[in-house]
């Protein structure tokens, strides 16, 4: 189907989504899930295929690792999707305003309408954005990157054989199969049939989406996160914090990217911790005082300061104080997440009000900064923006506002 059919489809169905119950948007969710369990080694077996071509084109792990399927990230979906079902529906919900002139106003949550998401590498991002965009009751159209098509492909047939079957219309889920740099283009311009551009991926990708769309965009995802470890921490909290950030999954956008350290604790905790992140295989880039304490790691270059890596690779540095981290976070961050490692309530305060950022944690890893672990269920990304939403976006960010005005024959003087 060419891009203009999607399109128009799309928009169709997003008006019958937008005044479906939320019954029926459960029950289809429900299906879907059982949909992805019953085709399971077919999705596996596609994704095979698009594991094989990352490898043979000289991927990198951690990015073949994005990509991945098993048995447990198809079970995860599909426990996403039956989660979202047991969520609130978001629509309809509202307040109501009521004037001194007899009026009654009713500020009433409704769907985006259409929704397009172009995204790269990970195949759970497919299932995740079909059910919080279909329990929102939006259309979705999806762009994914051709390192992933195959798995795409399989998981699309999927959810879109469940939702059939509790009456969600044809064309309130669609996938581009054409994975050419036009189609991409085609879509950023389609400001008639889609409402809002979500992408997700690396810095290039959602610098690209931003500077050349003319439909309306939601920036996320790119997540040069930091954890800073002050004067007074609990050195072994923060030593696991830091593995955790970095290494329980280095590839996805919540990783940590930089160490900060207060001067004063230098000495005695970067030997220990970068002894542990090195025994995890962790690539070290240190400022001149790092590699002065912890010899033979390489030098860190301006660029690394400022580099989501999505590896197993740290930049460490060490600061004056707590003004210094701040101020480097500030500069270099991505308004993502970041962390500071403390016992001192003032130190955390300061942290708290002055980092930029999305997330703002203390003593926890930036790991965190995820929808489900939030409470929201599925998240359609982290939003690293201010307007309309920040960070991990549930159902509500997917939505709008209409104002239902009652009147008993009031006109205005």
């Amino acid at each position: 189907m060419d891009l203009l059919s999607i399109g128009k489809k799309a928009k169709e169905a997003s008006r019958i989504l937008a005044n479906l119950s939320g019954d029926v948007k459960n029950r289809a969710l429900i299906e879907m899930a059982k949909s992805l369990y019953e085709v399971k080694g077919e999705i596996l077996c596609a994704n095979e295929k698009d594991v094989k071509c990352a490898k043979e084109k000289g991927m990198s792990e951690a990015l073949i690792d994005r990509l991945r399927l098993n048995d447990a990230r198809i079970s995860s979906m599909a426990k996403s999707l039956e989660a979202l079902a047991a969520l609130p529906d978001p629509v309809g919900q509202g307040e109501v305003i009521r004037r001194p002139n007899g009026l009654t106003i009713v500020k009433s949550r409704v769907p985006l309408g259409v929704i397009g998401i172009i995204y790269e590498a990970r195949p759970n991002v497919t299932s995740d954005a079909v059910g919080i965009c279909l329990k929102s009751g939006n259309s979705v159209i999806l762009r994914g990157g051709s390192e992933t098509i195959n798995s795409n492909k399989a998981i699309v047939s999927s959810l879109v054989s469940g939702a059939k079957k509790s009456g969600i219309p044809e064309g309130a889920i669609s996938l581009i199969e054409d994975t050419s740099h036009e189609s991409v283009i085609a879509l950023m311009k389609m400001r008639d049939y889609v409402d809002v551009l979500i992408p997700r991926g690396g810095a290039s990708l959602i610098r690209a989406v931003a500077a050349n769309a003319s439909v309306p965009v939601i920036e996320t995802g790119v997540g040069n996160c930091h954890v800073y470890v002050d004067e007074s921490a609990d050195l072994e909290m923060a030593k696991s914090i830091i593995i955790n950030a970095k290494t329980s999954r280095p590839s996805v956008c919540n990783a940590a990217e930089t160490l900060l350290v207060h001067k004063a604790i230098a000495d005695r905790f970067l030997p220990d911790v970068l002894n542990a992140l090195q025994e995890r295989e962790v690539e070290l880039r240190g400022c001149p005082k790092t590699c002065q304490i912890y010899p033979g790691i390489k030098q860190a270059s301006e660029e690394d300061w400022a580099t989501e890596y999505l590896d197993l690779i740290l930049a460490v540095k060490v600061v004056e104080n707590i003004d210094e981290a701040i101020e480097h976070i500030n500069r270099y961050g991505s308004s993502h997440s970041e962390a500071i490692v403390t016992k001192n309530y003032d130190s955390a305060n300061k942290f708290l009000s002055r980092v930029d950022s999305a997330c703002v944690y203390v003593n926890a890893s930036t790991r965190f900064t995820d929808g489900g672990e939030f409470g929201f269920g599925a998240e359609i990304g982290i939003s690293t923006q201010k307007l309309h939403a920040r960070g991990p976006m549930g159902l509500k960010e997917l939505t709008t506002v209409k104002y239902l005005i009652f009147g008993d024959g009031q006109v205005r003087e």
